[in-house]
């Protein structure tokens, strides 16, 4: 080689990451204190890794967790569930998860791991349906199931990837439960979109349990069978597998009454089995009614910061601002061709901000980069109207 200067053109590295997914489960259960593992306190956790069933009836401690959570990870896989992590928390009684002062002590080191564990998309805690419920004399419902759920709700907003389904507490049916889900939604409800609820309990013969597991392999199923861009597709109107029939038989009626009521119904119909009939979360907002709706921007908003974590450190300067601009139109760009952005009209599909005006002085001189994403995400069919005339002049 001739001495002299030499230039080399190379790729440069490859900042966007490969998809999120939004299936893999984290299912919640409790182990009793007769159980606890040797040297174990309250809140301690056992977790297992699952990719199939049998790597759970096969682990040396599956015996440690609550029967419910059993049924729940048998039905996951079931019903087409891929990856689970199930956590065994060490409780001594249902008293320590009733109430917020002394349930936080107990959820404080599984939470604290939920958060490390960003593939979770979805949770669930099938033991929970089991918590008592009691109706006072004034008709109001409470459940002990309330701050555990509303922990939960609040932690999933705050990851803002995370959606959790809930199962109708045990004995709880018609007014009541439409009474105790109306409670529901009006607290905190800026964390009622991140979660969904389902009725009624399912059978397997004579077995009758929560749905929460069903659903939630429901959810991954519908995911993985509509390849990379799943989470687009409601997880409703499919046949749920391992499952005969339903505690209670709803009718069309009834079952439209309760989803309207942000319960989503769970029917018997005639040839095709029994089938999820609702995909509503528990939010009053139109913009977050739908499941598949509220997941997608779960998506967009975990794979936009997972694809942008490159530009930490990086100088804070107008060409920073352009190239996070232009991998974001990139990657929207991506989801709108597939079909997870609508628009109305001449609308756009997504808006990117990212300039001078945005990220002033004083957030340059904090370290601070803001990037504007407004996206318009997809919703979903709840009602097919046919008119038939029959008969008369055409």
């Amino acid at each position: 080689m001739r001495p002299g200067l030499v230039v080399q053109h190379s790729r440069l590295p490859d900042r966007n990451t490969n998809l999120v997914r939004c299936d893999i489960t984290g299912i919640l259960g409790f182990i009793d204190k007769s159980q606890w593992p040797d040297g174990a306190e309250a809140g301690d956790f056992v977790e297992l890794y699952l990719r199939r069933v049998h790597d759970f009836w096969q682990h040396a401690d599956r015996n440690l967790f609550d029967r419910p959570t059993q049924r729940a990870v048998k039905s996951f896989f079931e019903n087409g569930g891929d990856i689970c992590h199930v956590f065994g928390i060490c409780v001594e009684s249902s008293e320590d998860l009733r109430l917020p002062s002394g349930m936080m002590g107990i959820l404080t080191p599984v939470l604290d791991r939920l958060r490390s564990e960003e593939d979770i998309a979805l949770l669930l805690v099938p033991s929970a349906a089991y918590m008592r419920c009691h109706i006072d004399k004034d008709g109001v419902v409470r459940a002990d199931v309330e701050a555990l759920y509303d922990e939960l709700l609040a932690h999933c907003r705050e990851m803002n990837n995370r959606f959790l389904i809930m199962d109708a507490p045990r004995g709880l049916h018609e007014a009541p439960l439409e009474r105790w889900v109306r409670g529901m939604r009006s607290r905190h409800p800026e964390n009622r979109a991140f979660g969904a609820i389902y009725y009624p309990w399912l059978q397997a013969g004579d077995d009758c349990f929560p749905p929460s597991g069903t659903v939630a392999g429901t959810f991954a199923r519908v995911e993985i069978e509509h390849g990379t861009f799943g989470v687009m597709w409601p997880p409703a109107n499919v046949p749920l597998r391992g499952v005969t029939h339903c505690e209670v038989d709803l009718t069309w009626a009834e079952a439209g009454a309760y989803a309207e009521q942000a319960i989503n119904p769970i029917v018997v119909q005639p040839g095709r089995g029994v089938l999820i009939f609702g995909a509503r979360t528990l939010s009053s907002e139109d913009k977050n009614r739908h499941i598949n709706t509220r997941r997608i921007i779960n998506m967009i908003h975990d794979q936009l910061r997972r694809d942008s974590e490159w530009a930490v450190f990086e100088t804070n300067n107008p060409h920073l601002w352009d190239v996070l601009d232009r991998d974001i139109r990139y990657r929207l760009q991506e989801f709108a061709g597939a079909g997870l952005l609508t628009a109305e009209g001449d609308a756009v599909e997504y808006q990117v901000t990212c300039d001078r005006e945005l990220n002033g002085p004083a957030l340059r001189d904090a370290g601070e980069v803001n990037v504007e994403v407004m996206i318009r995400p997809v919703g979903t069919t709840e009602h097919v109207l046919i008119d038939l005339c029959i008969g008369g002049n055409v």
